[in-house]
């Protein structure tokens, strides 16, 4: 009979896609793992995994073994899982990674709420602003916001809504320019963004009809936090395109107005990604749940018709 921590070691290996990663990841020595997907090969009689000295790849066999031990490790996980859901409360850790503009805008006024419904949960918040990787970043799930969603088939993707970017500036800063605004006009305005480059930079914006402009312009300012950029258009040193839930709260005051409302970015999908593997612990899943419960009512706060009045 084959044994099982094998075939568990043989599985952290392909997902780590190495042994030294694998070892770095599990805390299992490296020899041990090498050895044991060794023994394994032995004993089915077949190589599961191709070596060089650079790379590590599953042979055609390897990938259906993989497959079928994932298997099993999701019915261990939702047994485990199981277990834990007989608990009367749910407790544990739920590690997240964010972008610090989510952060800033949407998930800071719904953590305290979170945690005082489930005192027995531990929440661990990375700021990462780039794609978080569940198993490099060390993470259960990572929230983000895409036009286009992940395709990783070892990644289930939970939608929460969708936002876009708009327009917006200082009332000051617009009485200095001749109305009505055009879109072509936006390249003659300063203009503030969170693309890091220096030099040229591209808005694309949907407008009427489904109506596409490139608008291309060299911002004043470059910065990937949305506060620093929503400070700076509320002090009018210029306009900036900003999603709807980070533009929202300045709409609402008056310190912000829309600037040519008819145009718009591309929808983005607001979403978590967390593993295809089935048996959530009760925090990471309880997590999900309240995000899916109370996201979709902030974004909504934001949206179209909720904000102050055009111009």
């Amino acid at each position: 009979m084959l044994d099982l921590n094998d075939l568990y070691f043989f599985h952290t290996v392909s997902l780590h896609k190495g042994f030294s990663a694998a070892a770095r990841a599990s805390g299992i020595p490296k020899a041990t793992l090498s050895k044991r997907v060794a023994m394994l090969e032995e004993a089915m009689g077949v190589r599961l995994l191709e070596r060089t000295t650079r790379s590590l790849r599953l042979t055609q066999v390897g990938v259906e073994v993989f497959a079928q031990v994932e298997a099993m490790l999701a019915s261990a996980d939702a047994a485990a899982a199981s277990a834990a859901q007989a608990q009367a409360e749910p407790n544990g850790f739920v590690r997240v990674a964010c972008p610090q503009g989510l952060i800033q805008d949407l998930v800071i006024n719904l953590l305290p709420r979170f945690l005082q419904l489930y005192p027995k949960v531990k929440v661990q918040l990375k700021v990462i602003n780039r794609p978080a990787d569940l198993v490099e970043d060390g993470v259960d799930v990572a929230l983000r916001a895409r036009a286009r969603l992940d395709t990783d088939p070892n990644l289930i993707v939970r939608k929460f809504g969708e936002t876009r970017s708009v327009l917006v500036a200082s009332p000051a800063l617009l009485e200095t320019w001749p109305a009505p605004l055009r879109v072509e006009d936006i390249a003659r305005i300063p203009t503030l963004t969170q693309y890091e480059e220096r030099g040229e930079v591209t808005w694309t914006l949907i407008g009427p009809k489904n109506a596409v402009a490139s608008v291309v312009h060299h911002p004043r300012l470059m910065c990937t936090s949305f506060d620093v950029l929503r400070t700076n258009a509320e002090a009018g040193i210029g306009l900036t395109l900003l999603p709807e839930f980070v533009a929202a709260s300045a709409l609402n005051r008056g310190s912000l107005v829309p600037v040519l409302p008819d145009w718009h970015t591309a929808p983005s999908t607001l979403h978590a990604v967390f593993s295809s593997r089935r048996g959530l612990v009760p925090a990471v899943r309880v997590w999900l749940d309240f995000l899916a419960q109370e996201l979709p009512k902030l974004m909504l706060v934001a949206a179209p018709g909720g904000c102050a009045a055009t111009v």
